[in-house]
This record gives structure tokens, sequence and C-alpha cells, in this order.
């Protein structure tokens, strides 16, 4: 597909300069950009690359001056990157799941699809479940009884969702995502030593051996509109009440949200975060890749937590996490800083024992 600039600025609500009849038919790399493909240079240091290739049009910075740097078309955004979300959305061609029900589907006669759902190769769709106009449905994907999932859904191929989930409008999900599989509750006939080391913070208080019970899982999984869960990521349903996300929840590859937790509207949650049973997120709040949250714990609307940080305890709103156990992100840097000076420290303290420890050479 082609665009003309000026279509482009149209779409984008950027300002456009030079030929805006030029068109182009892609988007690359400044380097690596031909005569039809629009250049992404929207940093000073990414133009530097532009004579490298053969871009005619660009998309810059606000400010730039683009006849300087031999184009003969430019858009020019205040905020690129978030432009970019527009027009990676015009350039994208699609995935190519062919816009039909496979042959070799397994759809429950009870289930009840608009009638312009595509459905792919070897899909389960179980009885009672519902799907919303304009979905596709990927090769093998399984969709469980009496779930329920809006309009505009795209589920790659290999999702999983349990029975009865409730799914909204243009909901996201990547290959090998799974939405309802049970919560990880057991329970032993008496106080296990896991339950007493939390409760003494090390003492196990002399615990014997003892199998565990099953908790199972009579709650389920609710989610909102314009949800994004990303590759082998897991939502668990709940124990009793229904695990639930937000409208705008955004999730990377491989995490997981455990029973009962509760997480608000627009969250970013980054790869490899767990999210333990009973937590309750606020909205905007942003979790760093291999976060780890606590079970029973409360973050505040617009909280963030840096990379690996593990959040022991609750974590009010607006407040940036860094480190294990979680602290304020200026603390735990101080605190690594003083971590690196202690060699020296050590050092300064092993000269001045040994100056202490000479003998007064006037005794």
């Amino acid at each position: 597909m082609s665009f003309t600039i000026a279509q482009i600025a149209d779409a984008l609500g950027v300002r456009a300069e030079g030929e805006t009849a030029l068109t182009v038919s892609a988007v690359a790399e400044p380097a690596d950009a031909g005569p039809d493909d629009l250049a992404l240079a929207m940093k000073p240091e990414f133009a530097e690359q532009l004579p490298e290739g053969q871009a005619r049009a660009a998309m810059l910075w606000d400010g730039a001056d683009w006849k300087a740097l031999g184009l003969r078309a430019a858009l020019l955004a205040p905020r690129p990157r978030y432009a970019m979300s527009g027009l990676s959305a015009m350039m994208d061609p699609g995935a190519g799941y062919a816009p039909e029900r496979h042959p070799s589907a397994a759809i429950d006669p009870t289930a009840n699809l608009a009638d312009d759902v595509s459905v792919g190769p070897f899909a389960v769709i179980g009885p009672g479940v519902t799907i919303g106009a304009g979905s596709v449905i990927g090769a093998q994907v399984f969709i469980g009884q009496n779930t329920t999932i809006g309009q505009g859904a795209l589920l790659h191929p290999g999702v999983k969702i349990g029975h009865s989930v409730t799914i909204g409008d243009r909901f996201i999900a990547h290959f090998g995502a799974s939405i309802g599989a049970d919560g990880f509750s057991f329970v032993t006939p008496e106080p296990s030593a896991a339950e007493k080391v939390r409760e003494t913070l090390g003492d196990q208080g002399g615990a014997t051996a003892q199998s565990y019970a099953r908790i199972h899982s009579l709650g389920s999984v609710t989610v909102g509109d314009d949800v994004e869960l990303g590759a082998n990521s897991c939502i668990d349903r709940g124990t009793v009440r229904d695990t639930r996300i937000g409208n705008g929840c955004k999730f990377d590859n491989l995490a997981q949200v455990g029973h009962n937790v509760v997480i608000g509207n627009d969250c970013l949650i980054c790869a490899q975060v767990g999210i333990a049973g009973s937590c309750r997120i606020g909205n905007n709040v942003v979790l760093g890749g291999q976060t780890g949250v606590s079970d029973n714990l409360f973050i505040g609307d617009n909280a963030i937590t840096g990379g690996a940080t593990k959040v022991l305890s609750n974590v009010p709103a607006g407040r940036v996490m860094l480190g294990y156990p979680a602290m304020k992100m200026d603390t735990q840097l101080d605190l690594y800083r003083q971590l690196r000076r202690l060699p020296r420290l050590m050092a300064d303290v092993a000269n001045l024992k040994k100056s202490v420890s000479k003998p007064d050479p006037s005794d």
C-alpha cells in the first residue's frame, strides 16, 4: 500500500512540508531507506544516517531543517514516537490470516459468532461461547465454554482461554497466551513450614511433612477493553471472585498474574513480571521487567518499578521503586553508591587498625 506525504500528515495530525505529493510504501531506518521508503529519523542522531540511504522523505522532530538533510519532503511531529503509533498502524499489512472459518476448526453449534468472525485451522470453540464482530481467531486457539469475547479481537495461534471468561472489545493475545487457568492455591491440614517461616521470618518451628490439598478456582477472569497480552503470558482465574484486568492494560511476554489480582486501567506490565495472588494494582502503573510483587499487596496509581524490583510491601501512589527489597529509587541508588565505596572504606579501616596497633616509638 502507498500513501502520499500529505495523506500521512492528515491521518497523524502532523505538519508536512516540501513535495507532499510524494508517495511512500513502507518505513525504514535512515541508513536502509530506499527512494520509496519513509525514513524514520526522529532524532538528530538518527538523521545523521540519512546520507547512507536513499530516502526522499522522512519523519523528523519538530523544527528539523529537512532541506539541509537533502530531503524532498518531511513530516514534522512534536512527539515523533507517538506519531509512530498511527504510522505503524497505517503501514501494517496484517498477519495474513484468511478471512474464513477453516473446515478443520471445531465450533460448537451453540456458540454465537458474529457473521464476519474468522476461525483458523484446528481452533476449538466451546459451547455457549460468544465472539463479537470483526474478530480473528488464529490456528489452534482454544476457547472454553460460556466465554464471551467482544468485538475486534485478535487471538494469535495457540492462545488458550478457559471457561466462563469475559473479555472486552479489541483484545489482542499473542502466541501461547493463557487466560483462565486455575490459580496456584494449595493448603495443608496443619500450618505448613512456609506459613511458619512467613510468620516468624526464618523459623520453621518444627514443621512436619504434610501433603497439599488443592483449593479449586471457582471464580473466573474479567478483562476490559483494549487490552493486549504478550506471548506466553498467563492470567489465572480467581478463587471465588474474578481476577480483573482494567481497560487499556498492556502485558509484555511471559508475564504472570495470579488468582484474585485486580489491575486498574492503562497499566504497563513488562516481560517476566510476576504478580502474586490477591494483589491490587491501581491505574497507570508501570511494572518494569522481572518485577516481582508479593501476595496481598497494594500498589497505588501511577507507581513505577524499575527492572528486577521485588515488592514486599505496599507502594503508595506515585512512588518510583527499585531494588530488593523495593525502596524509593533515589534511596536505592544512594545505597548502591555507598555499597561501591565499601572496598575503599574497608581498606581505610584496615590501614587505621594497623596504625593504631603499632607501638609508640617513644615507649
